[in-house]
């Protein structure tokens, strides 16, 4: 395992919260490391804050389609002041604020990415709401108009509705013109999915998720199902979609992948669509960006309203990461750099 302590040039460290064995949150360590120096295209971000996310849980199990080698800094996105650059950078100079998606070494206290992965934030942004805005809008905002093309007056179920992803769907589907059946756990959840848009809800810890579907929609089933769960629920809420239906699949944070049988799409006319923002931002770069700065848009004339349930210290990276595992977040989670 890594030393706690490192032999930085001229004192230059940085505190980092680092997986040297894959395993549980509890098994991360914060340590000193050497601060990064931007290279050619790159930018050194002063972590204000950073946003929790579910893939976070995953990479330190070695549990996610993209593995890091050991020891690495976990973090997907960031948000904080640039104060530094490297070579040929043009976008950006010391003192902005921007965002970052990192997909990993987010939760230090400064870390470098390329330039094309940052975003200039709103003045009117602040941080804390920037961490964790980016990836979870991003990826509803995509999935909603890229991969489904939702148009106004479409049914949207959305799975997971209380969670960092789903919650974005709700708004968004809704501000897009759509009518939402949130589906969550708990009746707070399905309160707070309310609040942000959603017309209807349905628990599925206590109610069939397809039976209530089909009553809510008069048996025309839905539109599209935006679902960020899997598991067992995949199956359920394929079988409530309507003609021209189309499922997005956007994660698996039920845990198990399911299988989907063939004979469904055939017979329904609809569709099963993947959602991978991550892959959409570096193959529609012009795209991703005109997603984004409708989305800083919406922000800054009130019309999203980002959820940040809880804060958490640098230090208390692994409670944070501990906190979503566990289906406790809801919202947004982030760390800030206290």
């Amino acid at each position: 395992t890594s030393s706690a302590h490192c032999s930085c040039p001229g004192g230059d460290a940085m505190k980092a919260v680092v997986c040297t064995e894959h395993g549980p949150p509890e098994a991360l360590r914060l340590l000193d490391l050497p601060v990064p120096e931007p290279g050619p295209g790159e930018v050194r971000i002063a972590m204000q804050a950073a946003g929790v996310n579910f893939p976070d849980s995953l990479i330190i199990q070695n549990r996610y389609q993209i593995q890091p080698p050991l020891p690495f800094s976990p973090g997907s996105e960031v948000a904080g002041l640039i104060d530094a650059v490297g070579p040929g950078v043009t976008r950006f100079r010391a003192g902005d604020r921007v965002a970052a998606i990192t997909f990993q070494g987010g939760f230090a206290e400064q870390v470098v990415v390329r330039e094309d992965r940052v975003l200039a934030i709103p003045d009117a942004m602040p941080f804390d709401i920037a961490a964790g805005f980016t990836m979870v809008y991003g990826t509803a905002y995509h999935g909603l108009k890229q991969r489904a093309a939702l148009k106004p007056g479409e049914t949207v179920l959305v799975l997971g509705a209380a969670g960092g992803v789903g919650l974005c769907a709700v708004e968004l589907a809704a501000l897009m013109g759509a009518h939402v059946i949130a589906a969550a756990s708990t009746a707070e959840k399905l309160d707070l999915a309310r609040s942000l848009g959603a017309g209807q809800g349905v628990n599925y810890a206590s109610q069939d998720l397809k039976q209530a579907v089909k009553a809510l929609t008069g048996e025309k089933g839905v539109d599209v199902v935006f679902d960020p769960v899997g598991d067992r629920l995949a199956g359920a809420a394929f079988r409530t979609l309507g003609w021209n239906g189309r499922h997005l699949i956007v994660g698996f944070a039920g845990g198990h992948i399911p299988s989907l049988p063939l004979n469904l799409p055939l017979v329904k006319g609809s569709a099963a669509i993947g959602v991978f923002w991550g892959a959409f931002t570096k193959h529609e770069p012009a795209a991703h960006l005109e997603n984004m700065g409708q989305l800083f848009d919406w922000y800054v004339q009130g019309r999203l309203r980002p959820h940040v349930s809880r804060h958490f210290t640098l230090a208390q990276t692994p409670d944070a990461i501990r906190w979503v595992m566990d289906r406790k977040a809801v919202g947004k989670v982030v760390v800030t750099a206290g």
